[in-house]
């Protein structure tokens, strides 16, 4: 029977994770970024990626990575959730990571794993894991075509662009015109990527590299999803233990206890789901199940929470000071991301052979 407890050495990860981000992505700092014209924060990228080496870690050791799995990586990004930091690590680490894996190319591979290269699949953040997606024309060699909705493409070094003729090509983001779009989230910010006439080096085939790159996302994003609804859930109950009306803590009420109960029940089952779906991902294991069934149920728990905390919070709650706002969008983004609660929930009925009549 597979183990889903956190291992030691995860534990440890979780930690170094969680004090690099308490120095570089306070509630303050991050809110400050997203009034800025430089919502990422490349100090903390690079603190991650070269200083723990923690954009390598899907990357196998002889490519120059760290040759860990997606449960470490899950480690990660539940730590990432938890402080909605505005790093491309999902983008560049896990889904341009795993597109590159597929096509096996090493030269990319190694620079993504170093963090000497931000990279990003140019696939809009909505679409979902073996659904259709747009590419662009080749003609003489070169790209031409627009790709909307790309999440993180304003930081990225590389992009990794699908084509009509069913290879994925790479092209330096400096040869596209990138054009911010008005996103929910401004921590995770979208863009749309125009090719006129851009270099591309072929990778591999676009279809098989787009599938896995994007159930890795899928898959792993509940993780983040998790780490999101426990900080709400913890934030909340630690509010209502200070905050008092009639001279006892709010927390006391029953009505009050009733919902924190019925969310902290939704978070360890989110948890499950999203451990379940790592572990898969890394045994290789009734994944496209796993997957379906993780987001199938993230979206709405890490949603229902950051709702709840805004509104347990009451008048504080509503302030653009106290960081809930970050984490409603966040969960608002990341609910349409890699295919909505609904797509997987037909994705896992038609895995499992029960269709609708």
């Amino acid at each position: 029977m597979t183990d889903l407890l956190y291992s030691e050495e995860e534990e440890a990860l979780r930690a170094a994770v969680r004090d690099l981000l308490a120095d570089h992505c306070d509630a303050p700092g991050v809110i400050a970024r997203t009034e800025s014209d430089a919502p990422h924060d490349l100090a903390a990228w690079k603190a991650l990626a070269d200083g723990m080496g923690l954009a390598g870690l899907l990357v196998p050791e002889a490519q120059g990575g760290q040759g860990a799995t997606h449960r470490e990586v899950a480690v990660v990004l539940e730590e990432l959730g938890r402080s909605v930091a505005p790093v491309p690590y999902l983008s560049s680490a896990v889904v341009a990571t795993e597109a590159l894996l597929e096509c096996g190319d090493e030269e990319l591979l190694g620079q993504l794993a170093s963090g000497r290269a931000i990279g990003v699949l140019a696939v809009g953040l909505h679409r979902a894991p073996g659904t259709a997606f747009p590419a662009v024309r080749l003609e003489s060699g070169t790209l031409h075509g627009e790709l909307t909705g790309i999440a993180d493409a304003v930081a990225a070094d590389v992009l990794l662009v699908p084509a009509e003729d069913g290879g994925l090509y790479a092209v330096d983001a400096s040869d596209a015109a990138l054009t911010p779009q008005v996103s929910l989230d401004a921590t995770r910010p979208l863009a749309t990527v125009t090719l006129n006439g851009a270099r591309a080096r072929r990778l591999g085939d676009a279809e098989p590299a787009v599938r896995r790159a994007l159930r890795s996302g899928a898959g792993l994003l509940a993780s983040e999803q998790f780490g999101l609804a426990e900080w709400a859930l913890t934030e909340t109950v630690r509010y209502l233990k200070e905050r008092k009306q009639f001279n006892r803590p709010v927390g006391g009420f029953q009505a009050l206890k009733h919902r924190l109960a019925q969310l902290w029940l939704e978070t360890v089952n989110l948890r499950a789901a999203a451990r379940n779906a790592a572990d898969a991902l890394a045994t290789g294991e009734d994944v496209d199940v796993a997957v379906a069934v993780a987001q199938s149920y993230a979206a709405p728990v890490a949603l229902h929470a950051a709702e709840e905390a805004l509104q347990l919070h009451a008048g504080i709650g509503m302030t653009w000071e106290h960081p809930i706002h970050l984490y409603l969008k966040r969960a608002k983004a990341d609910s349409i991301a890699y295919g909505t609660a609904g797509a997987h929930r037909c994705a896992v009925a038609e895995l499992v052979g029960l269709q609708a009549p």
